[in-house]
């Protein structure tokens, strides 16, 4: 290391010092890494003025102070330590002034700051550009006057040079940690979308601000239903202590909720605002969340540092905070949805519970026939219903239908049919004349968009008569030795239109007899090709399976069923009553 004045260029001529001066443009232009800049600089003093001691600080306008950047011949500690105020030392002094301080003897200049028992001389020269201080580059030397006009001329035009270099860096590395902060948060927003567990989304959330923003202290607070109070959902610092809900008037996260924006507070000791949740704390920004226009809660973030939040973390907050809001949103939405399934699937399990004591498992004896039956919902509850009324000890009258629909709206309005079918079994009536009854009193407590197709059979033991009325129910299917036939049934569904006669169509039929009744649920289902099971396969299976006991017919045409429609998802419940006459 050359000793000031020991190693001096000279610059006799104009162009040289012009030649010069273009070289540092060159050198510091050449790169927009800070420390490399400052290499450069270092490098070129270096080379044209001697020193001991080398210090490069810079000022930041947010702390009010110059901090050591770049050294050489200091001591570590002072380097990581030293914070050097406007107008405190030589290098303050330089710094408020605007102007070179050369000092020729520190021992008789009050304003030195001793770094060096040795030093005798110092000069520090300010950095500028366009009028803004960007710091000061700092010379000490062991010898008396070791820097004269000569010197002090050169460094000025050499920082002069140099603050461009600075700040060209410092604002590449600010757009820089930008871009890299812009990318963090693009992948964060895609990560955040994908977590639909509120406390695992809150959790990811403050792990990830951490690597954009430190903090000592973070919290979401949700607005409650009344909106007048912010709810704490989460915090990452307090969670083994009850951290208290603050009403939208009060605090710095209520100012953040009635202004809609971020709120920084450098110093909580001095904002009236701000609400004591836990001791220590000195700085604090919260930022409101907002979807479509309607804050749903704050993200604040605290530290015990006084000032220790910038512009750019609030930036930072700002820009992540609509992600955070609708993520958290979307996380409410499902969590709510979530609940409100898991009761509605235990609703749906208590009605099939009850549905199963409406719906009989097995049919009574009754008089000439062997009855079976079975269902099999395509949810957890079934719009269809079947019923075996024994009349007296030769009639039976047999229902057998479909709700509108499906799920619990079509089980209820089956089970309101059953109902009705139950108090008006016993009366006697024809098929035809209790179908018009039933029609009648559904009419009167019509429920929009819900009706019931219907069969109605009544059985008559000694005559082998059964005689059917259809209010659009499935066609039957009547096996006579062994051979299909579907009759052919009319009449409008229950609950639709006012004053509707119905029809009475009787059917002998012989010992052996077999009639099957199937819901839309088997007629409708179709295969991978598009196939409908009730064209050709149900008569075929019935057939098929006719010398099985009644009470086993439904499974075995239930198995045929399914392996008919292979892939294909069953979209209506399953239901069968198989009549055979004895």
């Amino acid at each position: 290391m050359p000793r000031a004045g020991e190693r001096k260029v000279r610059f006799e001529e104009r162009a040289d010092l012009l030649d010069f001066l273009l070289e540092v443009a060159d050198t510091t232009a050449s790169t927009l890494d800070l420390d490399q800049v400052l290499d450069h600089v270092a490098d070129v003093l270096h080379r044209v003025i001697g020193f001991d001691l080398l210090a490069i600080l810079l000022y930041s306008d947010r702390h009010k102070y110059l901090k050591v950047r770049y050294a050489i011949g200091h001591r570590d500690e002072l380097v990581r330590t030293l914070k050097i105020k406007l107008g405190e030392g030589v290098v303050g002094a330089a710094a408020e002034s605007r102007q070179p301080i050369n000092v020729g003897d520190t021992r008789s200049d009050p304003r030195y700051l001793n770094a060096l028992d040795a030093v005798r001389s110092e000069l520090a020269v300010p950095m500028l550009s366009r009028g803004r201080l960007v710091g000061i580059i700092d010379l000490e030397s062991t010898r008396l006057h070791a820097y004269g006009k000569r010197e002090v001329a050169l460094l000025s035009l050499i920082a002069s040079r140099v603050a461009s270099a600075v700040e060209n860096a410092r604002l590449y590395r600010r757009v820089d940690q930008n871009h890299r902060t812009l990318k963090v948060l693009t992948e964060l927003t895609k990560e955040f979308a994908s977590i639909l567990d509120l406390d695992n989304l809150l959790q990811k959330i403050a792990s990830s601000l951490r690597q954009l923003v430190q903090f000592d202290g973070f919290s979401v607070l949700l607005v409650d239903d009344s909106g007048q109070l912010l709810r704490h959902r989460f915090s990452l610092r307090f969670d083994e202590r009850k951290t208290s809900d603050i009403p939208v008037s009060r605090g710095v996260t209520g100012a953040a909720f009635r202004a809609r924006h971020a709120i920084r507070v450098a110093d909580t000791a001095e904002d009236v605002r701000y609400i004591e949740t836990a001791s220590g704390i000195r700085s604090e920004v919260a930022v409101p969340l907002i979807v479509n226009d309607r804050v749903i809660g704050v993200m604040d973030i605290e530290s015990e540092k006084v000032n220790f939040f910038t512009e750019e973390h609030s930036r930072t907050l700002t820009l992540i905070a609509p992600q955070v809001a609708t993520s958290i949103e979307n996380a409410r939405l499902y969590e709510e949805v979530a609940s409100r399934t898991a009761r509605m699937e235990q609703d749906l399990i208590a009605a099939r519970r009850v549905q199963s004591l409406l719906l009989p498992n097995e049919a009574p004896d009754i008089s000439g026939l062997e009855i079976g039956m079975g269902m099999r919902p395509a949810r957890e509850v079934t719009g269809d219903i079947y019923d075996v009324f024994e009349i007296e000890n030769h009639v039976a009258l047999i229902a057998f239908g479909d709700s509108s629909g499906k799920g619990a709206a079509a089980a209820l309005y089956g089970a309101m049919v059953s109902g009705l079918l139950r108090s008006l079994a016993y009366r006697r009536l024809s098929p035809s004349k209790m179908m018009k009854v039933l029609n009648d009193r559904l009419c009167e407590r019509r429920v929009d968009g819900q009706y019931i197709t219907l069969l109605l059979l009544r059985w008559d033991a000694n005559e082998k008569l059964l005689t059917f009325s259809s209010a659009g129910g499935g066609l039957p299917i009547h096996l006579h030795h062994g051979q299909p036939n579907r009759l052919h049934l009319e009449g409008v569904p229950l609950g639709l239109l006012e004053n509707r006669e119905y029809e009475d169509v009787p059917l002998p039929v012989h010992s052996g007899d077999l009639v099957g009744l199937f819901s839309d649920g088997f007629e409708d289902q179709t295969n991978p090709t598009g196939d409908t099971f009730g064209q050709s396969s149900l008569p075929a299976s019935f057939r098929r399976h006719r010398r099985v006991a009644p009470s086993l017919i439904f499974e075995k045409v239930l198995a045929d069923f399914d392996r008919f429609r292979a892939s294909t998802p069953i979209h209506d419940d399953q239901s069968a009553l198989i009549l055979k006459v004895k």
